[in-house]
């Protein structure tokens, strides 16, 4: 955070470029409408940081200390942008080594339309605390489930809610994911006592979920039938080789993160290992899709390539189906790259000029009791993931921000590493500019606006947590 300034800005000054943004955002979606993550939005975060810099000028801060924000910003989002392509290119080497449809295949023989939302969920739970990563989760089993969940006709915004819920929860509840790790390290608690004291607040809303989704299920209106099943399955089984050999991709790279080996080298693994597959079980699909006319291992290459970095579409006779089997690669990542940047160079701008600080500042005032230290935490981390743009900084800020708070009002540090996940690292997902509502929304290509209001977990878990201060249950005080 910035201090020791000669100028220090009003909180007026700070807050003018939120409400600059937040103008800019409601008439932009308000025109584009489903169409506004295409690149308004990334021009509409331009100019607000343009306004934002604006504002530091006139305060006296030069545009070097500016710029030197904005690249730290960026600098802090590489990582995240490294998995976004990677990610692209897995998807693309699942789908035409057959991973991905054998999922859907399968899938579609074991689930129905009254279970399947609770299942998803139940299933993204599993995987997200087996790897630790929401990320993975969605990008695997997340995309196939969004297959499956099309085929039987449910609302691509619903599956994407159970997804995340899902996903979301097995995350914190992992020792393996990063945020669960990072939360009671800036907190000044440990993993295990921070896991025990999340789990409080996220399995009553975790049930509450799974009940929402089961009574979802039970009153779902869809239109398949069982012909349409065999259908679609005899389809994919027409262009596809289709065996659960294919299953060892997924399940190599789920044993490597549950291994403690990093997203990017599990994840390029289990893009080798998609190709290999392909070049193995789909060989003539690769020919298809490479449009070469070498007639020899220059086409397979050609294939497997573009089934990496571009756009594929697998033509077949059924058109649910070849919407289904498509991908975009690694290009299809570009726009959320460039929203993900655009996010943070606002980010670095707000940080920098030291608008971000002058408003928690005034946020820190205002608290006294139990409750409202819990309440202006929960607040606070929704508004750097609003503002910053990165899950990572809503726990990091407010949690050095609120840990003297935490000790001096005698409440233990678990307290406040549980309210920095229950509000910092889940509603990150539900934002669009956000570089986990970002990603997402890329992933499972649904939109953030789609899934938010069936992202049941994330909306009722700072919900929980405040209510669990105000009730004052297991608010453990510091001893003696």
């Amino acid at each position: 955070m910035v201090s020791n300034r000669k100028y220090n800005p009003s909180f007026l000054q700070s807050i003018s470029p939120l409400i600059f943004l937040v103008i800019l955002l409601a008439i932009n979606v308000s025109i584009f409408k489903g169409d506004s993550l295409d690149g308004s939005i990334q021009i509409v975060l331009f100019l607000s940081s343009a306004f934002a810099t604006v504002i530091a000028f006139s305060i006296g801060i030069g545009w070097d200390e500016i710029q030197k924000g904005i690249v730290r910003s960026i600098n802090s989002s590489i990582p995240s942008i490294l998995i976004l392509f990677l990610v692209g290119s897995l998807a693309g080497s699942w789908m035409i080594s057959g991973v991905v449809p054998a999922m859907i295949y399968y899938g579609i023989q074991i689930l129905n339309p009254t279970i399947f939302l609770l299942a998803a969920c139940v299933i993204c739970i599993i995987v997200s605390m087996a790897t630790g990563s929401s990320w993975t989760t969605s990008a695997t089993i997340g995309i196939a489930l969004i297959g499956i969940g099309k085929a039987l006709n449910i609302s691509e915004g619903i599956i994407a809610g159970a997804i995340l819920s899902g996903a979301y929860f097995g995350d914190k509840m992992s020792p393996l994911s990063d945020t669960t790790n990072l939360a009671p390290a800036v907190a000044g608690s440990d993993l295990l006592t921070h896991i025990r004291y999340l789990s409080y607040t996220a399995f009553p809303t975790i049930i509450i979920c799974l009940i929402i989704f089961t009574l979802m299920g039970l009153n779902l209106n869809t239109s398949i039938d069982s012909e349409s099943s065999l259908n679609i399955s005899s389809v994919i089984k027409e262009n596809f080789f289709i065996s659960p050999i294919l299953f060892a991709v997924p399940l190599t790279v789920i044993f490597m993160i549950y291994k403690k080996v990093k997203a990017v080298p599990a994840l390029f693994v289990g893009i080798i290992l998609g190709s290999v597959f392909a070049l193995i079980f789909q060989s003539k699909l690769l020919l298809e899709i490479s449009g070469s006319n070498f007639g020899d291992w220059r086409d397979l290459f050609v294939g497997s390539m573009k089934s990496l970095y571009g756009s594929i579409v697998i033509s077949t006779s059924d058109s649910m189906v070849t919407e289904l089997l498509s991908s975009s690669g690694m290009y299809g990542m570009l726009d959320t790259i460039w929203l993900v940047i655009s996010a943070m160079i606002f980010g670095g701008v707000m940080e920098s000029s030291g608008f971000l600080n002058t408003i928690s500042s005034v946020i820190l005032k205002k608290v006294s009791s139990h409750a409202s230290v819990v309440t202006s935490t929960a607040g606070t981390c929704i508004f750097f993931n609003l503002t910053a743009s990165d899950q990572y900084l809503s726990i990091v800020v407010p949690g050095k921000m609120y840990s003297k708070i935490y000790k001096d009002k005698g409440l233990a540090p678990e307290n406040l590493s549980r309210t920095l996940e229950d509000s910092g690292t889940v509603t990150s997902v539900l934002i669009p500019w956000n570089t986990c509502g970002a990603y997402h929304a890329s992933v499972l290509n649904v939109s953030t606006l789609a899934y938010l209001p069936y992202c049941f977990f994330s909306l009722i878990s700072p919900i929980m947590t405040i209510l669990f201060a105000v009730l004052k249950i297991k608010i453990k005080k510091l001893s003696n």
